[in-house]
């Protein structure tokens, strides 16, 4: 069996990375990195990085064409500003429930329906993401929910006759198990990228940024990429 992961060059993916590599090894697994139209190139470097530790095949998609009317804070065409909070103030202002600023319209499905068909061109009957349980929390991003990944599942099952699965090892799992799960796997995180700003160093206060940091110091461990 080979598998292809997706891979964004964040904490998420990379451990996704890690867990196919420790199930089917290096040569049964490929890494697939979609350039969404985002504001920075920083996560895309990241994943070449990645792939290159590992040794894994590295394909990249551009997706960016389908987010051109979208108005997503992350998205370079867009003309507002990442709010510098966390999620759960966020959702809090949301009353508790609603996607946040940050979601792109549908990204994971337009995502993991490229790469099934990208994935079964290429011998793989699986296809791997990131999605966990913080990120389904108020449904701020509703494309990785228990019941979305269920259906998109079922969807790919039927419309790939049985010959490709989706794979979601996380998504059970909060951020820090997350990280907790890569360190253990000695995931090269020192290698990854989660900040939505595109500076030299990460900005330390976006949405990600300030998750990134309490999975580490849930877990008593410096961030390596700091």
């Amino acid at each position: 069996m080979k598998a292809a992961v997706l891979l964004s060059g964040g904490i998420d993916s990379t451990t996704c990375l890690a867990l196919a590599i420790k199930k089917l090894g290096p040569h049964n697994v490929i890494a697939l990195n979609m350039h969404y139209g985002q504001k920075h190139e920083k996560e895309c470097l990241c994943a070449q990085k990645i792939a290159d530790y590992y040794k894994v095949k590295y394909y990249e998609h551009d997706i960016s064409s389908a987010f051109k009317y979208s108005n997503c804070s992350l998205l370079a065409t867009s003309d507002k500003e990442i709010k510098h909070e966390s999620y759960a103030q966020q959702l809090e202002e949301l009353g508790g429930e609603g996607t946040v600023e940050t979601y792109v319209p549908f990204r994971n499905g337009v995502m993991l329906s490229i790469a099934s068909a990208i994935a079964l061109s290429l011998g793989a009957g699986e296809v791997y993401y990131g999605a966990h349980a913080d990120d389904r929390a108020g449904r701020a991003y509703p494309d990785c929910t228990v019941e979305f990944f269920a259906s998109m599942s079922e969807a790919v099952k039927q419309g790939t006759g049985g010959l490709c699965v989706l794979k979601a090892p996380l998504l059970y799992m909060n951020k820090a198990e997350v990280v907790k799960t890569g360190l253990e796997l000695s995931a090269p995180y020192k290698y990854t990228w989660s900040c939505y700003e595109g500076g030299e160093t990460p900005c330390g206060n976006c949405g990600t940024c300030i998750d990134r940091a309490n999975a580490f110091k849930a877990n008593g461990v410096k961030d390596p990429a700091l």
